[in-house]
């Protein structure tokens, strides 16, 4: 087997581990409203900066079109086109330009042999800031359209609540990257 082609197996195979990981972390929710805490978006994140936008959007598109024909891998174990065009369907369409912009923004910062962590580490926080302001820039208005909800109550059940857990899951993050980078050859 070729370098290359062994390169593009590990790769398959990691976009297709990450959009497991996605998968499992639907299941990992805490229903408080129509949009449930889930750990899926920290993984959309990591997908991102571990893989690049091209694999780590791949990742992405494998996830939501395992939901899409019906897979029990979104929040509460549903699955089915349906809820793409329903309620949530904004956030988890946002995951694919978030993802790519993630991995864009993200590898700009990537460290090089002579350069630093901590610049690395930043990078990748402002990435995954980016990241989320862009799910929460495509869910919340989506939310607004399909409930009928004003802006404020929107904005109040749909990004409010997942703040301070979506910086937690920024902060870990971060820390998972710094353990994994060494560990995973792309």
């Amino acid at each position: 087997m070729t370098t290359s082609s062994a390169s593009q197996l590990r790769l398959t195979v990691y976009a297709s581990l990450f959009a497991a990981l996605i998968s499992a972390g639907a299941f990992m929710a805490i229903p408080i409203g129509p949009v449930p805490i889930v750990l899926q978006n920290m993984f959309v994140l990591l997908a991102g900066i571990l893989l690049g936008w091209k694999w780590g959007g791949a990742s992405v598109l494998i996830y939501l079109l395992a939901g899409a024909v019906g897979f029990p891998v979104f929040s509460a174990g549903r699955g089915g086109i349906v809820h793409l065009f329903g309620p949530t369907g904004g956030y988890l369409l946002s995951y694919i330009p978030a993802v790519m912009v993630v991995g864009i923004v993200s590898g700009k910062f990537a460290a090089s042999s002579e350069g630093s962590t901590r610049k690395e580490a930043a990078g990748n926080a402002l990435a995954m800031i980016l990241g989320s302001a862009i799910v929460y820039g495509i869910g919340v208005p989506w939310l607004k359209l399909l409930t009928g909800l004003s802006w404020g109550k929107a904005i109040a059940v749909g990004m409010l609540p997942f703040l301070i857990g979506d910086a937690l899951k920024i902060i870990a993050a971060v820390y998972i990257v710094r353990l994994l980078r060494s560990r995973i050859r792309l």
